[in-house]
């Protein structure tokens, strides 16, 4: 053999100890990385599997290539007692399969999806810190960590509750043990924490989560808040009978400065004005040009007359010298409204002769007439007075009536217990339009679909509402958790407070629900 072919040989025996040598490097490598990451042992005595992916073959028998190794660091707790960090290894921009770990837990079965409420606060149970807040799938409650010395494990260890779920990640993780859980039986979980959008503004964020608003304004947060209650309301995976409105009701106690309060009771139209005007405002809405989703749906416009009176204490004859001055000619202003304030007739304050108070009873139409542009009423302002009368312009396609039966004064506030008597369907709203108006408008006929009603005392009473289900067409009563069927004749037995009706579209001719 010549010395030409013994160098070569020697060369080609180096290069391959040298492929050998560091093919063998890189797998002790990934022992090593192994044995600094032990499993932990299931205490129920079953082995851990972990979900690793199979090399290919070519992959096996061809050489390690050497390329350079990009240090990616993983996601740390944020508390201080967090886990220590991990460094994964990542080859041509890829992370090795070997630490995209997803592990099947044991403990599945000890999961109570009955007491899992994800509408309240995401803050620890015990330290109150929104930071890395944790659920436990267990018992409900809420724990910051899963570090060592973090509350979620201490919780874990003392009384074996193993299955967490991470309220920002919506990732599921075991604890002690502390590894990721995936597992599809968890996505109903998922899904009620994080709703994906239906089927109307509110459910579809995409419509509402680029407004702009200024910095440091809150408002917005109620917009979010009831955009969230929605999508859980219509979640169709939702494994739960009822959901929670705390957090929005957090929202209202917070943009309303406290105005409405949760252990309070308010007062249903007060907070149904300022709620509908909220969202207007915190959408963008503003009281004359730019429309929101609010206004779409709610908003109708009417003419307002208004007439000065001169004071009743004035003689006839210098009555009637003012009557002809600028000052006590009627004038007209558009305006526009969100509801209809209907004043009920004073309430009897005599007992009849068998000693029992006579409950008087009005028709719907009777106290609708105060907007047919001929009714005239008296107001009375500390200095003044003035006679109006207001006509309808524009119908939105949903009305609500808003019926006056609460009269407050320096000393109490007194309630009316005059009953409302009026149809559930086909009411015909045309002949409170102006003629001019009224071709306009085609459709004009409305059917009921929510009636809020208030029983009992004004300061001790309660609230009851009922609701038509559009697919059935049954009625159905809500009062807290409880939900009964109720006939419709027995509707409009009840003291009616708060109306919403739907505006009939063309091709409905019958009642069809909302």
């Amino acid at each position: 053999m010549s010395s030409r072919s013994k160098r070569e040989s020697r060369g080609s025996t180096r290069g391959r100890r040298e492929s050998e040598s560091r093919s063998s490097s890189a797998r002790v490598k990934r022992e090593r990385d192994r044995e600094r990451e032990p499993e932990a042992p299931s205490s129920r005595g079953s082995p851990v599997h972990v979900k690793r992916e199979v090399e290919p073959a070519s992959a096996r028998e061809a050489p390690t290539p050497v390329v350079p190794t990009v240090r990616v660091k993983r996601e740390r707790e944020a508390d201080e007692d967090s886990e220590p960090e991990r460094e994964v290894r990542a080859k041509n921009g890829r992370v090795d399969s070997e630490d995209r770990r997803s592990r099947h837990c044991p403990y599945l079965d000890t999961i109570n999806r009955s007491v899992l409420d994800f509408d309240f606060e995401k803050l620890c149970s015990i330290s109150l810190s929104h930071i890395n807040a944790y659920a436990c799938l267990v018992c409900g409650k809420y724990f910051q960590g899963r570090g060592l010395k973090s509350h979620a494990y201490i919780h874990s260890v003392q009384f074996s509750h193993h299955v967490f779920l991470n309220l920002h990640t919506l990732k599921f993780y075991c604890l002690p043990d502390n590894y990721e859980i995936i597992d599809s039986s968890l996505e109903d979980i998922t899904a009620l924490s994080n709703v994906p959008p239906l089927r109307n503004y509110f459910l579809e964020e995409d419509n509402y989560k680029n407004i702009k608003r200024p910095p440091g304004d809150i408002m917005f947060l109620l917009v979010q808040r009831f955009g969230e209650l929605m999508r859980k309301l219509w979640n169709p995976r939702n494994f739960k009978a009822h959901v929670s409105p705390h957090e929005m009701l957090q929202a209202v106690v917070l943009c309303s400065k406290k105005t409405f309060q949760i252990t309070k009771q308010g007062d249903g139209v007060d907070f149904l004005s300022w709620f509908l005007n909220a969202l207007h405002s915190a959408l963008g809405g503003t009281k004359k040009k730019k429309k929101t989703i609010v206004t779409d749906v709610f908003q109708g416009s009417m003419r307002i007359f208004t007439k000065k009176l001169p004071h009743p204490d004035l003689p006839a004859e210098e009555k009637e010298q003012l009557l002809h001055n600028d000052e006590y000619q009627e004038t007209m202003v558009e305006s526009t409204f969100m509801y209809l304030t209907l004043d009920l007739p004073t309430a009897p304050l005599y007992k009849d002769e068998k000693e029992q108070l006579i409950i008087p009873q009005v028709p719907l139409f009777n106290i609708l007439a105060k907007f047919n542009g001929i009714t005239e009423k008296e107001y009375k302002t500390y200095k003044e007075n003035f006679l109006k009368r207001f006509q309808l312009t524009k119908l939105p396609p949903y009305l609500i009536f808003c019926i006056k039966r609460f009269t407050k004064n320096n000393f109490f506030v007194e309630k009316n217990p005059t009953i409302v008597n009026f149809p559930i369907t086909n009411v015909d709203l045309r002949e409170y339009l102006s003629e001019e108006v009224q071709a306009v408008h085609k459709n004009t006929t409305y059917d009921l679909i929510a009636n809020i009603v208030h029983d009992g005392k004004p300061s001790e009473g309660s609230y009851r509402i009922h609701v038509l289900h559009h697919g059935t067409g049954k009625w159905y009563e809500l009062q807290d958790l409880q939900v009964t069927d109720i006939l419709p004749q027995m509707i409009t037995l009840s003291e009616a407070y708060i109306q919403i009706w739907k505006r009939r579209d063309n091709d409905e001719t019958n009642q069809q629900g909302a």
